[in-house]
């Protein structure tokens, strides 16, 4: 697995005339090494790579990573340096998240000049190969199963938080590992909050209701929000559910290599502008997925970010008018060579059970 990735970072190293990169965020440090310890780092150089870490994880690196060569050390940071002045490295980059504290001391110890990088490792993370698109695949069809789960289970009486609690078991029993984000379950007039987590608030007969919930196949993330109702709705409310529909339709169908996340923005967003509800959608459109919830590409107004094959994204519009309703459907899109493909491929029509 990691091969493949480290040479790929070592050709953007080479264009940005840089001998050496230190890896601090756990998620770079996982996709370029496979490591999953809680602690460590890494070094990449020209022709050598370093897992900085502790004797807690020596069998384990023994066993899974015999490609990087280990450094059994507590003073991670420091072992990094000294790698650096022992190999006469130039330049090393480092990821602009460290802490301050950190900062200081790989300025104060490094013998080569140091650089501070963003987003260089997230930007190769981007485009997924084919084994993760087919982990993020798999987890898209597990939450299938948990959405197909909710509208079964779900009842009036019946607390948001039981029923968040009861999802988070369906979908670990079925193979997921963790929920990538706190799950949302909004009911009545709480799903006017977009981001409104579950709470003690009983379902009621009435009631619509919107879940957003994501969790990790074999550390890979789906994000998928479907809005159902607990009994009947009033037709303006069916109303505004056409409406996001109808945007999120338009949305995906516009997915496909060169299309950039401010475009597929402007397709969504329109149309609900046209049907008079554009100040009730106020959230970006989208975003990427894969190791991390929020990752790249940015889908949204703010963001020129070109889909390209291997990109996932998230579609999200939504409709939040408080003291009527909150409307949000999400899936998520994987972007092929020559359009996309849904891999939350599971119901979204109007739903009242």
């Amino acid at each position: 697995m990691s091969s493949k990735r480290v040479e790929n970072l070592r050709e953007l190293m080479a264009k940005m005339s840089i001998d050496s990169f230190l890896v601090t965020d756990p998620l770079n440090i996982y996709y370029l090494s496979g490591f999953t310890g809680d602690d460590g780092l890494l070094l990449v150089t020209e022709n050598n790579q370093y897992l900085i870490t502790d004797s807690r994880f020596e069998q384990q690196i023994k066993a899974n990573h015999s490609d990087w060569n280990f450094c059994n050390t507590r003073n991670y940071l420091k072992t990094a340096c000294e790698l650096v002045e022992k190999e006469h490295l130039s330049a090393m980059a480092f990821e602009d998240t460290i802490s301050y504290q950190d900062y200081d001391f790989i300025d104060e110890n490094a013998a080569s000049d140091i650089v501070p990088v963003s987003a260089v490792i997230e930007k190769l993370r981007a485009i997924k190969d084919q084994n993760e698109i087919n982990e993020i695949r798999e987890s898209c069809k597990i939450a299938g199963k948990g959405y197909e789960f909710m509208l079964q289970n779900a009842h009036v009486s019946q607390s948001e938080l039981e029923l968040s609690n009861e999802l988070d078991y369906f979908m670990k029993k079925n193979g997921t590992e963790e929920k990538s984000f706190e799950t949302i379950v909004a009911s009545g007039d709480r799903t006017t909050w977009p981001h409104g987590t579950a709470t003690r608030k009983l379902l009621e007969d009435g009631d619509l209701l919107t879940v957003d919930f994501g969790y990790y196949y074999h550390h890979y993330t789906s994000d998928v929000t479907r809005t159902f109702s607990l009994g009947k709705q009033t037709q303006k409310v069916k109303d505004l559910y056409q409406i996001v529909l109808e945007a999120e339709r338009r949305t995906i169908e516009a997915i496909k290599p060169g299309v950039s996340g401010r475009r597929l923005d402007e397709i969504g967003r329109g149309f609900i502008e046209k049907k008079g509800y554009g100040k009730y959608f106020n959230h970006g459109m989208g975003h990427g997925i894969g190791l991390n919830i929020h990752e790249l590409p940015n889908v949204g107004s703010r963001f020129p970010d070109i889909m390209e094959a291997g990109h996932i994204v998230t579609i999200e519009p939504g409709i939040y008018v408080p003291g009527t309703a909150g409307i949000r459907i999400e899936d998520d899109v994987l972007v092929t060579e020559t359009g996309f493909e849904i891999l939350t491929n599971f119901p979204k029509d109007y739903c009242e059970i």
